[in-house]
């Protein structure tokens, strides 16, 4: 085994629409060159394997939802109430006259944290939801 630091090279084979794709992840996130793009890919899975562990991770919720939504406001508070220990800070957003942005900080066990996600982006009126975690040192 190479000691950390250390750079191997070594070739990888992909078909012409996949190299694609990983050419657009490469402008898009204006990584110098290709490797730099499998490397991000690389160490991003290795974070989420992590999460199928009980290991700690943190992260943010974030909601876009119409407001107008009858019961909707309540509901996501109860359910907030609900995993009150895993939530940080919420930050409340109004895009416009209609839908508000929501950005739940979160700290706790990764399927605590998908549980609570899921529970939320769940809600009737929901009409954008992702949960973004990374491990917790």
């Amino acid at each position: 085994m190479a000691k950390k630091g250390t750079i191997k090279r070594f070739g990888v084979s992909l078909d012409e629409n996949l190299l694609n794709e990983l050419d657009g992840l490469v402008a898009n996130h204006k990584f110098p060159n290709r490797s730099q793009a499998i490397r991000y890919l690389v160490q991003k899975n290795m974070v989420e394997e992590k999460w199928s562990d009980d290991e700690m991770v943190a992260g943010a919720i974030v909601l876009v939802y119409d407001h107008h939504k009858r019961e909707l406001q309540k509901k996501s508070t109860h359910v907030q109430h609900d995993f009150h220990h895993l939530i940080l800070s919420v930050q409340h957003v109004h895009l416009d006259h209609d839908h508000c942005l929501e950005t739940i900080a979160v700290k706790g066990k990764a399927r605590e944290l998908q549980l609570l996600a899921d529970n939320l982006i769940g809600l009737k009126g929901i009409t954008h939801g992702r949960l973004v975690m990374t491990v917790s040192h």
